[in-house]
């Protein structure tokens, strides 16, 4: 897919916004926020644009947990009138999902204004929206544009930093699970977008430490790395990429969550937490030889589809049906080609080694992500992990080393 957008992260951001409406000439805004981000950025922003009688329709949404959903989407676009304007996502990824949603269903484009380095969203093509209490990732539209504001970033509550350092972080595993897929399904792959994100990742976990200062330097490199990430994605044209098992052990909790009523953890943070546990599934496999490898595979059986049905009644509840038919594809798939899939884990187990060996240890990953935040204080508890651990997979029609670890029978 073939992207344009228009990306600054520096002190001048509100100057280039109005430079970019000038030079394309934009005077009619929607202007979407919450109580939060209104004030950290949205107020300043409405206040320069009306400076030049342009016309700003502003939305602020309420309330403590704004989320991406039916009743906020709905909530902008009545506010919209179903008129022409550019819409403006001042917040972060929950607000910039919203509003690429709302304006990809009113036909019109918008322009992203971040107020935390919390996601990789920001440049991305896909909304993670929550609808009827089912996370999923609709593919819509990449930005007009970006304009970050430096200080702003900087001034951004220190676990959504964290946030954003552990989506970046995450990305050790979806490239390795990738590369899995590709290897294993014949998935396509782009060799070009995968050295795009292990660059950014690496520039990210070379500056953890002025990350974790919050220094203007490090959070710069941060925001280099989310907007690559997202660019890679819409570039590639799906989350492949830049979301594996990570990702999955994310949406799984945010979703239960959500069932359960508690409250929502940053997506990011989540994702940190989920690179530790599939860090140590790469490991499990790492510690695993050839022989081994095909010892387990000769006597595995293939998945019984009642029984994963049955697995997913008892692991969804209300959502279940929903998962059962967006995953059926994928088992259905692994259950017909299963011997095959068989002879080719044993075959090419030296390359899955070293696709393995791109994972650093789980100890290495903590070490990074509590360079940012203690992992203690996330609200993740044992029963959340298991049921993680356990059913998580089925979100996703994706080949991931949780789905290697199931056909050698090692969970």
């Amino acid at each position: 897919m073939n992207v344009d957008v228009a990306v600054y992260c520096g002190a001048e951001a509100i100057s280039r916004l109005i430079g970019y409406c000038q030079s394309h000439r934009i005077d009619r805004f929607l202007l979407v926020s919450d109580s939060n981000t209104y004030a950290a950025l949205g107020q300043k922003v409405e206040a320069d644009l009306r400076k030049r009688e342009w016309d700003v329709r502003t939305v602020i949404l309420d309330g403590a947990d704004v989320i991406a959903d039916e009743k906020h989407i709905f909530e902008v676009l009545f506010h919209a009138h179903a008129e022409a304007r550019m819409y403006l996502a001042v917040g972060s990824g929950t607000i910039t999902d919203i509003t690429r949603y709302a304006s990809f269903c009113s036909r019109n484009d918008f322009i992203s204004l971040p107020t935390a380095p919390s996601v990789d969203a920001y440049t991305s093509v896909g909304a993670a929206l929550t609808i009827s209490g089912f996370k999923n990732t609709v593919p819509c539209q990449v930005p007009a544009a970006v304009f970050a504001e430096l200080h702003t970033l900087c001034q951004a509550p220190r676990d959504m930093i964290a946030a954003g350092f552990g989506d970046v972080l995450g990305k050790y595993i979806s490239l390795a699970d990738w590369q899995l897929g590709h290897l294993l399904l014949g998935e396509r792959y782009d060799a070009r977008v995968a050295g795009r994100l292990q660059r950014a990742l690496l520039s990210c976990v070379e500056n953890a430490e002025a990350i974790g200062r919050g220094s203007r330097g490090g959070i710069a490199v941060l925001m280099e790395g989310l907007f690559e990430s997202g660019l890679c994605m819409a570039e590639f044209g799906s989350s492949r990429p830049a979301s594996g098992a990570e990702h999955i052990f994310s949406h799984f909790w945010e979703m239960k969550r959500t069932q359960e009523r508690r409250p929502a953890i940053l997506h990011g943070i989540k994702v940190g937490f989920g690179t530790v546990l599939a860090a140590r599934r790469y490991e499990a496999i790492r510690s695993i030889g050839q022989k081994e490898a095909i010892s387990r595979l000769s006597s595995a059986s293939r998945p019984d589809m009642e029984d994963d049905i049955a697995r997913i009644r008892t692991a969804y509840g209300p959502v279940a049906d929903r998962i059962i038919a967006d995953h059926r594809p994928f088992l259905e798939n692994l259950e017909a080609n299963f011997c095959a899939l068989k002879r080719k884990i044993g075959d090419y187990w030296p390359e899955i080694q070293d696709i393995a060996a791109t994972v650093p240890p789980p100890v290495r990953i903590v070490q990074l992500l509590e360079s940012q935040t203690r992992l203690q204080a996330i609200d993740l508890d044992d029963r959340d992990v298991e049921q993680a651990l356990q059913s998580s997979h089925y979100l996703r029609g994706r080949f991931t080393v949780s789905t290697l670890g199931r056909v050698l029978g090692l969970w």
